[in-house]
């Protein structure tokens, strides 16, 4: 076990995963940076430095920076998982998704029923969600409700790092669409979590805290607030469940 960072460990899943599968790219704003202009090549890495490093291995043909089109790159993606690709796509923050969202939610999420399960759609969307960053109103919202509503697709919230590793190997295989949505207040959480592959199935929930007087749901960086409510309770003698669908 080594102690890794959500940044960290994102980095590092998509390089095996790109290194066991060749049909897997990454695509986005800024993945890479600095192309065709003096300096680093290597220049950005994603909006938090999270890719940082994958386009020295590589290359840019599987590690493709784009234009400020949402709905251009969003429904290239979906055409490539529909000829068998598995796009890696970063939407940077996820209030971005009014720009592509009938590529999402009318496209790509309906392939497998309006083909008859002919055709997938095997592709990962990553976006920030969540304020706390001063990022403004159009950057800091929460949008997974209205993304969870829309039947075909998979909606994955993580809270650790551990938890990014696993869910983020299970959804670059899984054959269906994910929103993998990441907190901006934990990329720099960390957590021990092991060097070799691993993975974690959907659709589990995972009990942080384990108790019998009151139960409290949360999600994303709110895990860590509940967490932290249910050891004060416990102090008081009242313990608590905390789960983490």
């Amino acid at each position: 076990m080594t102690i890794k960072t959500i940044r960290e460990v994102l980095a590092e899943t998509i390089a095996a995963e790109m290194r066991t599968d060749p049909d897997v790219f990454l695509m986005g704003e800024d993945v890479s940076g600095g192309a065709g202009c003096d300096g680093e090549d290597d220049a950005f890495g994603g909006a938090f430095g999270q890719y940082k490093g994958l386009v020295k291995e590589f290359g840019r043909e599987r590690i493709i920076d784009t234009p400020i089109t949402e709905s251009a790159f969003i429904g290239a993606a979906g055409g490539a998982a529909a000829t068998g690709m598995r796009p890696i796509v970063d939407l940077m923050f996820v209030d971005f998704i009014g720009v592509c969202f009938d590529q999402i939610f009318n496209q790509m999420a309906k392939f497998r029923y309006m083909f008859g399960g002919k055709s997938q759609a095997p592709l990962v969307i990553l976006a920030m969600v969540g304020a706390g960053w001063r990022a403004g109103a159009q950057h800091s919202q929460m949008l997974h409700p209205m993304l969870t509503a829309v039947p075909g697709l998979k909606v994955v919230m993580p809270s650790n790092a551990y938890d990014v590793k696993g869910l983020l190997t299970t959804a670059i295989r899984d054959n269906d669409p994910v929103m993998f949505l990441q907190h901006k207040l934990l990329f720099e959480q960390s957590c021990e979590v092991p060097d070799e592959p691993y993975s974690i199935p959907f659709g589990e929930a995972a009990y942080t805290r384990q108790g019998k007087d009151v139960t409290i749901v949360a999600l994303s960086a709110m895990v860590h607030k509940a967490n932290a409510v249910a050891d004060k309770l416990a102090k008081q003698g009242i313990t608590a469940d905390v789960i983490d669908p």
